[in-house]
């Protein structure tokens, strides 16, 4: 086994542990960061969740840069990554830190564009990453660790960054997904018959 599937593994493994830590706070009491009380069994988690995030760049760079790309990479790394962010915003709104609907939007977009990726892949195609989709994953990424970290170093000011960060996520999740829809339309033409007839 290659070194990026290594690193996707590792992921794999880390999310169950991830999830045990937001499911059950630990008699751990509390940290003040920024003059914010996180809980320690969140932060803990926070650490896990950058590690996670850190080897999803890091096997996706390895696997282009020296052509290890194979189809359990191709399967797994974006499967591992869904996983991961989906089990963290679903925490995160049983928590009341973010709306229920932003969630569902990015479930759903989510569920959707794996099914056009399959789509694709059954036609041998593959489908790119777009900067919109890139935005999209960076500002999920880091509208988690504010929001894991209850908006610290913005309480203060009265700034809540982190829910600004998820509104910011939503809407590239929505944009990104349907720019890829819009792409490859092509892919659903035989559904709906020609249009000569």
């Amino acid at each position: 086994m290659n070194l990026p599937n290594k690193l996707t593994l590792i992921r794999i493994f880390l999310i169950p542990v991830f999830t045990l830590l937001l499911a059950f706070n630990w008699p751990a009491g509390y940290l003040t960061i920024a003059g914010t009380k996180v809980a320690v069994s969140w932060f803990i988690a926070l650490i896990i969740f950058i590690i996670a995030s850190l080897t999803d760049f890091a096997d996706g760079h390895i696997a282009r840069s020296q052509h290890l790309i194979t189809n359990f990479g191709k399967f797994a790394d974006p499967l591992a990554d869904k996983l991961l962010v989906m089990t963290a915003f679903i925490f995160l709104t049983a928590a009341g830190q973010i709306p229920a609907w932003g969630t569902a939007i990015i479930l759903w977009r989510e569920l959707a564009v794996t099914g056009l990726r399959l789509l694709l892949s059954n036609k041998g195609e593959v489908l790119a990453a777009a900067w919109p989709g890139k935005i999209k994953t960076n500002t999920q990424m880091f509208a988690i660790i504010f929001l894991m970290l209850n908006n610290a170093w913005f309480n203060n000011i009265n700034v809540p960054f982190a829910l600004i960060l998820f509104y910011v996520a939503v809407f590239f999740t929505i944009y990104s997904g349907v720019e890829y829809f819009y792409k490859n339309r092509a892919v659903f033409a035989d559904s709906f018959g020609s249009s000569h007839e």
